[in-house]
Parts: C-alpha cells; sequence; structure tokens
C-alpha cells in the first residue's frame, strides 16, 4: 500500500476513535440524565442504543486488527496502533456503565439522600474523559497527567459520597413500615451502585490517558 494511503488509514482510525469517544459521553450524559429525572423511557434509550456502540467497537478492533496484520507497524505508528485498540475497548466498557444508569433509571422510585450529588460526580467523569480524548487527539502529555489527578478528586468524591449514604441510612431512627424499609434499601443499593460505575468511568479515563501517554512518549508512568 502507498505510504499516503497508509497514513489516511491511521487518521481514519484517529477520527473514528474520537468519533466513538463523542458517542460514548452522548450515551453517559443520557445515562446521568435519565438517572436525575428517573425517566425510564430515556433509561430504555440509552440501554438500546449500547448495540450501536458495541457494533463500531468491533468495525474498529478490525480496523485495527488489519493494520497491524497488513502494513506491519513498527516504533510510533504501532503504539499508535494498540494505544488506539485499547482506548477503544475502555470506551465500550464505560458505554456498559452508562446502560447500568439507564437501568436504574428505570428503578428508582424516588429520590434518596438528596445530598449527594450524583450529576456533579457524573459531570466530573463526562470530563475526565474528554481531557483524556483530547491528549490522544493532540498528543498532549500534560493532559494525560491532568486525568490522573482529576481521578484523585473524583475518588475522594466518590468515597465521601458513599460513606453520607451509609452514615445517614445507620443515624435513621425509622424507616417505617417494612415495604419503606425494602424501598428505601433498593434505592440505597442503587444509589451506591451508582456512585460505584461512575468511579469505574473515571478509572476508564484514566486507562485512556495512560494509553495515550505510552502512545506519545513511549512511558508507560501511567499503566500500572
Amino acid at each position: 500500500m502507498p505510504r499516503e494511503q497508509y497514513q489516511t488509514k491511521l487518521e481514519n482510525l484517529r477520527d473514528d476513535v474520537l468519533y466513538m469517544s463523542e458517542l460514548v459521553a452522548d450515551r453517559l450524559r443520557m445515562g446521568l440524565d435519565a438517572l436525575e429525572r428517573r425517566d425510564a423511557e430515556l433509561g430504555e434509550r440509552v440501554i438500546t442504543g449500547d448495540a450501536e456502540v458495541n457494533q463500531l467497537y468491533l468495525e474498529l478492533e478490525q480496523q485495527c486488527t488489519d493494520l497491524i496484520a497488513l502494513q506491519q507497524p513498527v516504533a510510533g505508528d504501532l503504539r499508535f496502533i494498540a494505544a488506539s485498540f485499547k482506548i477503544i475497548t475502555d470506551l465500550e466498557r464505560i458505554a456498559d456503565l452508562a446502560t447500568n444508569l439507564g437501568e436504574y433509571a428505570g428503578q428508582a422510585e424516588r429520590e434518596v439522600f438528596p445530598d449527594v450529588d450524583v450529576q456533579r460526580i457524573g459531570d466530573d467523569t463526562l470530563e475526565m474523559l474528554d481531557v483524556a480524548m483530547t491528549a490522544y487527539a493532540e498528543s498532549d502529555p500534560d493532559r494525560c497527567h491532568a486525568v490522573a489527578e482529576m481521578d484523585d478528586d473524583l475518588d475522594a468524591a466518590c468515597e465521601t459520597a458513599s460513606d453520607l449514604v451509609v452514615r445517614d441510612l445507620i443515624e435513621q431512627d425509622d424507616l417505617g413500615e417494612e415495604g419503606d424499609v425494602e424501598a428505601t434499601m433498593a434505592n440505597v443499593s442503587r444509589l451506591l451502585l451508582t456512585i460505584r460505575d461512575l468511579e469505574r468511568v473515571g478509572d476508564h479515563a484514566v486507562n485512556i490517558a495512560a494509553r495515550a501517554l505510552y502512545m506519545i512518549e513511549n512511558d508507560d508512568e501511567l499503566l500500572y
């Protein structure tokens, strides 16, 4: 394959990975909106939309495989393709976590622990994903390190939120009738799962930043 065609394929891969990240970020935003409004219909759209993300993942996986098998890239090109393959895997898993939010939206009956700002945590994960993908798009090592630093704040926020839920639950004197207790515990469980899932989104954003840093500088500092 002529060199120009090869470079075009590499550029197309980058563009497609960035498109996938936009699609996944949109799904995550929808999941958060569905959860905030307890909108089962919107949540279902997130769930059914996951098939599109999965199909795109398979197509990009094939692009990466073909580039490696047919072109036998070396050095920087090989790191770019390998990083792209790893990044789409993390993006696919973020989309799976977004579907979890869609499922929780359809199950929640009422707001519990309004002091826990799930939307703020969700906005932080979206920002981390955006910064990580910008680092990949622009080959920016500083942004890679910034994502790792942002994750420390996210982890602290998630831990504080989880502790608040548990403490408030323990301190409640009366949960009401048995049915009320079951409903409260179900909502608490979903809230804790939501916090956990958003923390995992942050972890995947760090993975993306780590792969981008390795791609840019052959530096595995953030991989471990």
